[in-house]
């Protein structure tokens, strides 16, 4: 058997690991934000999370992925890893996988995405008003980390994989929206900052 590609494996992730942990989440009056750590060498998912904002507002997917990994005993080294973001990591996120080390990440959703068909325009706003960047246009390979689009990737694969992993990619988009309804219609039951 072939190995997988990176956009099949990151799609998996999410669409096994992180995407029941999120359904969790959401039901608890969480965001729809998720992330995961993967090792470059084999793939094997090293930890997966979700948001955790009901909690505390700084736990991002991204940054509870983090604290869970900064837990473990026996971590890997960041170098040596892959960093999935659900979604295009907001200003805060995209500085802990900076301080953390990481020389990459990969987001299957856009900014735009998350402000269009979730309801959640925040990073866009935070980064126009706070760093001055329009439009969310931070450079996307830089001194830190390069960064990718699962489904630009998923798009540049051959066929008949390409068909698979687009029909993979609507999938994972058909359970986002429905979770990102029940987190709009209960939003405000929750006292979260930027809800």
């Amino acid at each position: 058997m072939a190995s997988p590609t990176v956009a099949s494996r990151l799609l998996d992730v999410m669409e096994f690991d992180v995407l029941p942990m999120t359904e969790r989440g959401v039901a608890a009056g969480n965001k729809v934000f998720g992330a995961a750590l993967l090792r470059k060498s084999d793939m094997s998912l090293v930890v997966a999370g979700t948001n955790s904002e009901t909690d505390n507002p700084l736990l991002h997917g991204e940054i509870s992925t983090l604290n869970q990994f900064y837990e473990m005993a026996d971590r890997p080294p960041t170098r040596d890893l892959i960093f999935l973001s659900t979604h295009e990591p907001c200003p805060l996120c995209l500085s802990a996988i900076t301080w953390a080390g990481f020389d990459n990440f990969y987001y299957f959703y856009t900014y735009e995405d998350s402000r269009d068909a979730f309801g959640i325009p925040h990073d866009l706003l935070i980064l126009k008003e706070v760093f001055g960047v329009e439009d969310g246009a931070y450079r996307h390979a830089n001194a830190f980390w390069t960064c990718y689009s699962i489904r630009s990737l998923a798009e540049a694969e051959p066929e008949p994989l390409r068909t698979q992993l687009l029909e993979q990619d609507q999938r994972i988009r058909d359970v986002y929206a429905g979770l990102s309804q029940k987190y709009q219609d209960t939003k405000d039951n929750n006292d979260i900052p930027f809800n």
